[in-house]
């Protein structure tokens, strides 16, 4: 197709923080201008910055709220509602692609108020929904107001088609493959040949990503590997990692290094570093997206048996899969890795070619081709943009 989109991107999270959602939408939104459209991003934000090219940031009242092991920034103002109508009457759009469609209060506003064709991405994976369960006649409205609906993995289609049944594409997370794969990026050499076997953790601090299971685990490892490192990586502060610090000293366990965010730039590096990559996450995850990266990197990975990573990873073939908070079988496929090098080879070549599913190249031509389906079905003509569009803000 040449002709050229105006596509509306919109995250109903600040914008101001990181997240997996505003990950989503910043890369995405870099390979749609990259293949010649018009792209803007639509978002709440807490923080006066500076202006970004092609974003768009409505000053907001941020709450934060609990949700799913973690926490949601949100803006809970019913003004939002004026500042949308505003924004998309000054704005006009052929694609307007919502995530998290009911996310309040910025994405049922875009929705109630867009004119164009308007796509949905369901990000979120649960076992059941309180807010679907009592909300969902209003919930309802907004869904219907989707021309195209978009589920991340065959766990986030699930669940969301359970409660509103539809035809949902699935189209999985993206990841830069040619960041994690690329032979040039080296390992930290102090860490990776001083004799130690790494084992590397990445994520927050959060109840949901099953660290304490991993650090249980890493005791009975270190009984059978006494070379293992744990090696900590991600979002966390002080206060997160106290208990474990203490926990650490309580039981005398050595090889236990915090290492703290990482740069996004770096973090190949690190994957690059460890023997083994272990996600030991208790469930809520739609997806897994630290699982493509280690694959693309060429980490063996061993993860929780659970519904979002499943679809990343099939047990014995790209990776090992254990049941979920049990340090026993975790420390096990530890040992079994940490020993055994050419599984651990094998599992690596296998994920390599399975990971290429989730390059953003390709990940970015399915989304485009979903939304040039849902114009010719919806009948709308696009007039040209004057102009010379440009590939990058």
């Amino acid at each position: 197709m040449s002709t050229a989109l105006r596509i509306a991107l919109v995250s109903p999270y600040d914008y101001a923080y990181p997240g997996g959602v505003n990950e989503h939408i910043r890369h995405l939104a870099h390979h749609l201008r990259l293949r010649g459209h018009f792209v803007e991003v639509l978002a709440p934000t807490s923080a006066e910055q500076g202006a970004e090219d092609g974003v768009i940031k409505v000053e907001a009242d941020i709450v934060e709220v609990p949700f799913g092991g973690s926490i949601a920034r949100i803006p809970l103002s019913w003004t939002i509602w004026r500042e949308v109508k505003a924004l998309l009457s000054n704005h006009v759009y052929d694609i307007v692609h919502v995530h998290e469609p009911t996310t309040p209060v910025f994405s049922p506003a875009v929705l109630y108020y867009s004119r164009a064709v308007n796509v949905g991405t369901f990000h979120q994976y649960r076992e059941t929904h309180a807010g679907y369960e009592f909300g969902r006649p209003l919930f309802r409205y907004f869904i219907k107001r989707l021309h195209g609906r978009i589920a991340v993995s065959r766990a986030a289609r699930d669940f969301v088609e359970s409660y509103f049944p539809a035809d949902y594409r699935i189209i999985p997370n993206g990841i830069e493959l040619a960041e994690f794969d690329n032979p040039q990026i080296q390992p930290w050499e102090a860490l990776r040949n001083d004799g130690r076997l790494n084992i590397l953790f990445v994520g927050r601090l959060e109840k949901r990503k099953g660290f304490r299971y991993l650090l249980r685990a890493f005791r009975l490892v270190k009984e059978e590997v006494p070379e293992a490192r744990l090696l900590v990586a991600g979002a966390y502060d002080r206060e997160d990692r106290l208990p474990y610090v203490r926990y650490v000293r309580h039981f005398r366990i050595r090889d236990v290094k915090f290492v703290g965010l990482v740069p996004e730039h770096e973090k190949a590096r690190w994957y690059k570093t460890a023997h083994i990559f272990c996600a030991p996450s208790t469930g809520f995850e739609s997806f897994g997206i630290v699982l493509a990266e280690a694959m693309a990197a060429g980490t063996p990975i061993v993860a929780s048996d659970i519904a979002g990573y499943r679809d990343v990873i099939q047990h014995g073939v790209t990776g090992l899969l254990v049941p979920p908070e049990d340090e026993e079988s975790l420390a096990r496929a530890l040992i079994r890795l940490l020993r055994d090098p050419d599984e651990c080879h094998r599992l690596s070549e296998a994920a390599r070619i399975e990971v290429q599913r989730y390059d953003w190249l390709r990940v970015t031509r399915e989304i485009e081709s979903f939304y040039w389906e849902l114009l010719a079905r919806e009948g709308r003509i696009l007039p040209p943009i004057q102009g010379k569009v440009k590939a990058e803000f």
